[in-house]
């Protein structure tokens, strides 16, 4: 799910992990199931929290809740239902959901604190759905396309490294992370299209 993290720190991750998520397992908590749970804590507390000026906080529960992406997978694979389509497609509806709601929350607060800022966190919004967009649409004629210097891991944690920084009085850090991140976001979607076009 998080390509450059995962390259880096798979291995170790789900040596730490695969204890607990055979335990789950034993408690009939499905894969799935987490992946439900976490998109909605994710969504819920971001437009809450972060609505009401409460970054800080706001943060720390939803990195709390984005833990579960590092379970599922691996539940799935540890289970007899690892690998499904309904979970491939549950995974990456409900990580659209999530990304979607984080913005959002950031919208609402720079609009409450009437700053332009909430136009370029509507930008944020667009482009975080038109990334993945582009690579099934591509991926859906045959053609390969993964690449991106703002992959959604890197655009989550720009984000919530922001969110945290301005939450403890550093406003200028999310304002910061939004400019990059909409830089960012439109050389990935460039970059993507450029892989279509020279297919």
């Amino acid at each position: 799910m998080y390509p450059m993290i995962q390259s880096r720190f798979k291995a170790p991750v789900t040596k730490v992990i695969t204890p607990i998520c055979r335990g789950l397992l034993r408690m009939k908590v499905s894969a799935n199931a987490l992946t439900i749970f976490g998109a909605i804590g994710v969504s819920i507390s971001a437009i809450y929290f972060f609505s009401r000026d409460q970054l800080f906080v706001g943060t720390l529960v939803v990195s709390l809740f984005a833990l579960s992406d590092l379970f599922d997978g691996t539940m799935a694979r540890l289970s007899n239902n690892q690998g499904t389509k309904w979970g491939a497609l549950l995974d990456s509806t409900l990580d659209r959901v999530s990304d979607a709601a984080i913005a959002t929350g950031i919208w609402l607060y720079f609009r409450n604190a009437d700053s332009d800022f909430q136009y370029l966190a509507l930008v944020v919004l667009f482009l975080g759905g038109l990334i993945p967009y582009i690579r099934a649409r591509a991926e859906s004629l045959g053609i390969e396309c993964s690449v991106g210097v703002a992959e959604r891991a890197e655009r989550l944690i720009l984000l919530l490294i922001g969110t945290a920084l301005a939450g403890l009085g550093i406003d200028i850090a999310l304002e910061a992370a939004l400019v990059l991140l909409a830089l960012l976001s439109v050389v990935t979607v460039l970059q993507r299209m450029r892989v279509v076009y020279r297919a």
